[in-house]
């Protein structure tokens, strides 16, 4: 059983097709299609279920399909520990970062670091934090930020944890309370973000503890896109509280919700019993310092 046949295997399954798996892996969609059909054969299981141009696993292939991931981070962890054993590795840093709030969280954090440390190379990723979290299984990030409560497969470090409030356009009727009951919200539209968000679930869950299914008039995965339309008065928003505060709109308003208050919780994660480089090790440490500790500090 061949490594590169897992990694293609593995790659259709994240990427949803061959095509988009071939981009990832760096060879053509016919080599990809081969590896698949070769590792079947080996097998003597099929893996994937051909639907149109679309591939979904079978029960075999999801089988296969953790248990390959997890080999794969196993030989990413195997690379890292030689690699800074011969002194190779150890200039070398890969972060993750979600695409709402690391400007504020980690821009100082980052400066510091880069002074401290100027001879780290720091790839920078940024997703979702369930794409993250993808990436970090699969042994392709030391680190990522990401929002709590993450799965038992992690390690974390609490980073900051803000109140989400609601962002409602200036003359609507409620834009004058200082606070407002979740359930207030329920005849509103609400403005979503992209897939991959986790902000979504938390959204969608305090929706539920108060008794609505929220009517949904957009998505984006953009902050300042989300507050115009917000100001256009397409429906209601909801962000952590710093990012309203930094991202002032005379054509909107801030309100605190409650019952239930809910907080966007952001940790620094890393995967359990997975090898920790001492770059990672230092961009952890530097947690609590007084370069970022404003920074990162809870209001």
């Amino acid at each position: 059983m061949e490594i590169r046949a897992l990694r293609a295997f593995v790659e259709v399954v994240r990427q949803g097709g061959f095509s988009r798996a071939a981009k990832t892996v760096f060879a053509t969609q016919s080599t990809v299609s081969k590896a698949v059909k070769q590792l079947e054969e080996e097998l003597g299981l099929q893996l994937l279920e051909r639907i149109g141009h679309r591939s979904r696993l079978t029960e075999a292939g999801g089988i296969v399909y953790r248990r390959a991931a997890t080999i794969l981070a196993q030989g990413e962890d195997l690379r890292s520990e030689l690699e800074e054993l011969r002194g190779l590795k150890g200039g070398v840093l890969r972060l993750g970062f979600p695409l709402i709030g690391s400007n504020t969280l980690f821009a100082r954090w980052f400066a510091t670091y880069r002074s401290r440390y100027p001879g780290v190379d720091i790839r920078l990723f940024e997703h979702g934090s369930k794409r993250l979290e993808e990436l970090l299984l699969a042994g392709e990030l030391d680190l990522a930020a990401s929002l709590l409560p993450v799965g038992g497969e992690f390690e974390w470090q609490e980073v900051r944890r803000e109140p989400i409030d609601a962002l409602l356009a200036a003359d609507h009727p409620l834009a004058e309370h200082a606070t407002l009951p979740f359930e207030a919200l329920a005849d509103m539209p609400f403005i979503l973000y992209g897939p991959g968000f986790v902000l979504n679930s938390i959204i969608m869950e305090a929706c539920r503890e108060s008794g609505f299914t929220p009517k949904v008039a957009a998505h984006s995965s953009q902050v300042d896109f989300i507050i115009e339309l917000v100001a256009a008065k397409l429906g209601i928003a909801l962000l952590p509280r710093m990012i309203i505060e930094q991202r002032p709109h005379p054509l909107t308003r801030r309100v605190a919700v409650e019952r239930p208050e809910i907080f966007w919780h952001m940790a620094l994660v890393w995967r359990r019993g997975g090898y920790l480089s001492h770059a990672a090790q230092a961009w952890l440490a530097l947690a609590g310092t007084p370069e970022v500790a404003g920074e990162c500090a809870a209001p």
